[in-house]
């Protein structure tokens, strides 16, 4: 008897609220996920303009909310990273710097207010790790190392405070795999100020993203995939992955550029030609950017050095390096590699060497190409009689 007087408040309470506003309370947060998963699909199906509209009605339904602000500043980078004009990716790196100046000011407003509140400390991730992004594209390593404590310890509040956020794994595994591919001081700095690279959890928690994450299970997927192919050297792997996400989001030719990697990793050797064949034609009809042309090019020599025909591999990357733009430096990278270990093929070690350590200074070449450019300057490509491109 004593609860009824609370609940005929309740009640009474509930018949002042007017019923646009219940509804708007109650159907928020699931309209918020729809419009960012939209915004999410359209960017990965390389629909520019269709994620800003996603994530700006995102941002509508609450503007002082960082997350429609941090996932625009997402869409912005990754306007910025597939871009070709200059011009536009200058203005979508001012967009995105503007963007993350928001969210960081309205996440950290908000945390003030409730140290408990996931989805700011979320979002003031997203915010920093757009941050690092741009940073390792500038090459401005004290940014990164900066940003990337600020960005582990939102991660760790965030899961703290929602541990059913299983989008966090995703950054989180990207984190642990990536800080163990580090050189033996950068990485033992890494684990000072941030974590400690672990390559084997790392894979874990990004295949947990991809089960069980929501908004960030396609961008686990993506990675996983480059994991496998590129580092962990297990095509087999990737191609499950690579072969859902080319048939989901058909626009974006960078699954397309993988799944050919992979099939001729895997000595599919007609399948392979087949999606090089469909990239070039789309090129040549123009409905692929010609600034495609160099990962044209390199696609062809993967497959060639693993037919083992290795004067014409060597051509295509020669190819390759022709090309000088920026947002063709990992191919570029990646093309010196393979002529290293061309020349180790033939015995050639000292030209390996100029070839490795061509690549290891190609400027924003930074990933998987240097990471085996130095492995292989320490000790000699050999190709195994199973794969010569593993």
């Amino acid at each position: 008897m004593k609860k009824r007087p609370a609940a005929i408040l309740l009640l009474f309470l509930s018949f002042l609220l007017p019923a646009g506003e219940a509804a708007a309370a109650e159907t928020q947060p699931g309209q918020l996920n729809a419009y960012l998963r939209q915004g999410i699909e359209s960017a990965f199906n390389l629909d520019h303009a269709g994620a800003i509209t996603s994530f700006q009605k995102a941002l509508e339904l609450d503007r002082e909310s960082p997350t429609g602000y941090a996932f625009l500043a997402l869409a912005q980078l990754f306007y910025y990273e597939t871009n070709f004009d200059p011009k536009e990716r200058e203005k979508s790196q001012e967009a995105m710097l503007r963007y993350v100046g928001d969210a960081v000011a309205r996440g950290e407003k908000r945390v003030g207010k409730n140290p408990r509140d996931s989805q700011a400390y979320f979002a003031l991730t997203l915010a920093k790790i757009v941050k690092i992004r741009l940073a390792i594209a500038q090459r401005s390593y004290f940014t990164v190392a900066q940003e990337s404590t600020y960005a582990w310890d939102y991660l760790e509040k965030t899961r703290a405070a929602d541990p059913a956020n299983y989008d966090c794994y995703f950054p989180m595994g990207l984190l642990h795999y990536h800080l163990d591919q580090l050189p033996g001081v950068t990485r033992f700095l890494s684990s000072l100020l941030i974590t400690s690279g672990d390559h084997h959890r790392g894979i874990q928690e990004l295949e947990l993203a991809m089960q069980k994450g929501d908004l960030f299970r396609e961008l686990a997927q993506a990675e996983l995939s480059s994991v496998y192919i590129n580092y962990e050297k297990q095509p087999a792997r990737a191609l499950a992955i690579t072969l859902e996400l080319k048939e989901r989001f058909p626009r974006n030719y960078n699954f397309s550029f993988s799944l050919g990697n992979i099939l001729s990793e895997l000595r599919r050797f007609d399948e392979a030609y087949a999606i090089a064949r469909d990239l070039e034609k789309g090129i040549q009809a123009g409905s692929l950017a010609p600034q495609l042309q160099p990962r044209y090019d390199h696609l062809l020599g993967r497959i060639l050095f693993n037919q083992r025909e290795y004067t014409r591999a060597g051509e295509y990357f020669q190819k390759v390096l022709k090309d000088a733009a920026p947002y063709n430096a990992r191919v570029r990278a990646s093309a010196l590699m393979r002529l290293g270990m061309i020349h180790d093929i033939r015995q050639e070690r000292k030209r390996a060497e100029e070839y490795y350590n061509r690549a290891g200074e190609v400027e924003g070449g930074e990933g998987v190409a240097q990471v085996d450019a130095r492995q292989y300057l320490k000790t000699p490509y050999v190709p195994t009689s199973k794969n010569p491109g593993s």
